[in-house]
């Protein structure tokens, strides 16, 4: 007797998963399961068909900030605790910032990253003093520091992570290095430096100024050249936050910009840019950065004019006149003048004098252009002789003031930013409110999605008393907004005034880029597309 043909299991299981499988959901319990799986997994699903596609891009249609930090004594073991918690969800790494203590092999960890997120993403990792943001595995805030006065016990002085993993619709991202040849003038290799950003931004949007750019410098390399070329070339509009003195590795999205073993140079700055898409896809709303800064010195003593300056190496010497007067100030008269004016408390804070400089400025064949900033350097001492102060670049002629550390402004100043912010947000608020639409749906209003901290090392509890008062600006105003943050020691800070909270009219009347005992405030904002 002949075998009746049967249809073979192979064939038959595409159909039944066609009938009365996954395509017997519907839309909303499809995007609910795939809203749950981790980055990975999601990232598999949005390949399995065009509707699991359009269900994972409906999931990401905003934007997506993800962070965390650990506090685990092993490196490994914190390394796989954030990356863990930062891709628990679906997300498409666009970028990634990671700063870690100096118990972490950085070159270590940059090759675990580009393996979890691909050789694509731009990258940034640096080695810092201290990290803010949310535990991995407590979800409890922390600012923490890694020094030798440490008051909690539980925390190594040398370890801890914190880690960013962002997702910017309509945002075109990389990271551009600062490439020092060792036979090339600095200044020609900056103004290629200014000059690529400008190229990639234009390539991808159309215009020559980024929205923002986080910058983090060589801690052996004098930044203040760098941070005022980018100062002349960039619109004001473009914020540029940062770390002056870092020690980092990175990768970039594009391959030339990456360091090989044959490349006779180093980076001495590397810049991650984030400019608009020209070609971003429909349905698709802006992002904006918003800037605002915590100062944390206060002016005292008169205003004075650089008599006589001479350079010895990273040293400035200098004497001053006051001014409107003929007499000249050697370092002892003027640390003496300070101290009366502090009532003998000088040796309980940080001294700086901050100098106004007007200096022409141009980047490759541009017509120079004059500016004026204020550049603040460290007291080192002084004696009969001179004034002696860190960095260079002071001239005769300049005028300049003293500054020292100060609680008492430093949280003014951070209560200003936190009425700041406020201010932004009901500025938002309003706007829906205004809406033409008859009902305002809540998703449909402008909010923060994400946001950066950066704060100078001198900051934290210490010096405040109290505990995570550099976030609470942020923390009060974007309650379950992701936020992670750094502490290192000279902040860069370059944005809008409108948000600024100097708490201080002397400092905040010069443009300053390069802070000192301040917070810098980087907070993103999305606002959906209109409806037609």
């Amino acid at each position: 007797m002949g075998k009746k043909n049967r249809p073979s299991p192979s064939s038959s299981t595409p159909k039944l998963m066609e009938t009365k499988g996954f395509s017997l959901m519907n839309d909303d319990l499809l995007q609910n399961l795939l809203s749950r799986l981790p980055a990975s997994s999601f990232a598999s699903a949005a390949g399995v068909s065009k509707a699991w596609n359009a269900a994972c891009t409906r999931i990401l249609s905003r934007p997506k900030l993800s962070s965390a930090i650990s506090l685990n004594h092993s490196p490994p073991v914190a390394l796989e605790e954030v990356f863990d918690k930062v891709m628990s969800e679906p997300i498409r790494p666009h970028f990634a910032i990671a700063s870690v203590g100096p118990g972490f092999d950085l070159k270590h960890v940059l090759r675990f990253m580009i393996e979890k997120l691909g050789t694509r993403t731009p990258i940034i990792l640096s080695s810092v003093s201290g990290i803010i943001g949310r535990d991995a595995l407590t979800h409890e805030f922390r600012e923490v520091k890694w020094t030798s006065d440490n008051i909690d016990d539980e925390v190594s002085t040398n370890t801890g992570i914190v880690l960013t993993v962002g997702f910017v619709p309509g945002l075109k991202v990389d990271a551009i290095p600062l490439l020092q040849q060792r036979k090339a003038p600095q200044g020609s290799m900056i103004d290629k430096f200014v000059m690529d950003i400008k190229s990639y931004t234009s390539s991808v949007s159309g215009c020559t100024s980024p929205l923002a750019i986080i910058m983090i410098g060589d801690a052996d390399v004098d930044q203040k050249p760098i941070i005022e070329k980018l100062d002349y070339a960039m619109a004001m509009e473009t914020i540029i936050v940062g770390d002056e003195r870092g020690q980092f590795v990175y990768r970039s999205a594009k391959e030339s910009k990456n360091i090989s073993g044959n490349l006779k140079c180093s980076p001495d700055a590397v810049a991650l840019v984030f400019a608009r898409d020209r070609d971003k896809a429909h349905g698709v709303g802006d992002i904006e950065f918003h800037f605002a800064l915590s100062n944390g010195v206060s002016a005292i003593g008169p205003r004075l004019k650089a008599s006589s300056v001479r350079v010895s190496e990273s040293v400035t010497c200098l004497t001053a006149r006051r001014e409107g007067q003929q007499e000249i100030l050697d370092g002892q008269q003027l640390l003496d003048d300070i101290n009366n004016e502090m009532e003998n408390h000088m040796e309980i804070v940080d001294l700086y004098i901050g100098v106004n400089r007007r200096r022409n400025c141009s980047v490759g064949s541009d017509r120079p252009k004059l500016m004026t900033s204020l550049a603040l350097h460290g007291v080192v001492g002084g004696d009969e002789m001179y004034l002696y102060v860190d960095g260079i670049g002071i001239r005769t002629g300049d005028y300049f003031q003293f500054y020292h550390s100060d609680p008492k402004t430093a949280l003014s100043s951070c209560r200003d930013v936190s009425s700041s912010l406020r201010n932004l947000k009901l500025g938002w608020d309003s706007k829906s409110c205004l809406s033409t639409s008859a009902v305002v749906n809540a998703i449909d209003k402008k909010e923060a999605f994400g946001g950066f901290i950066v704060s100078c090392v001198g900051r934290g509890e210490l010096f405040f008393g109290d505990p995570n008062v550099d976030s609470s600006p942020f923390l009060e105003n974007f309650p379950g907004v992701p936020v992670a943050g750094i502490f290192c020691g000279g902040e860069i800070g370059r944005g809008c005034t409108s948000l600024t909270a100097h708490g201080n009219k002397e400092v905040g009347s010069a443009h300053c880029l390069l802070h000192v005992y301040s917070t810098v405030y980087l907070v993103m904002s999305y606002t959906p597309p209109a409806e037609h």
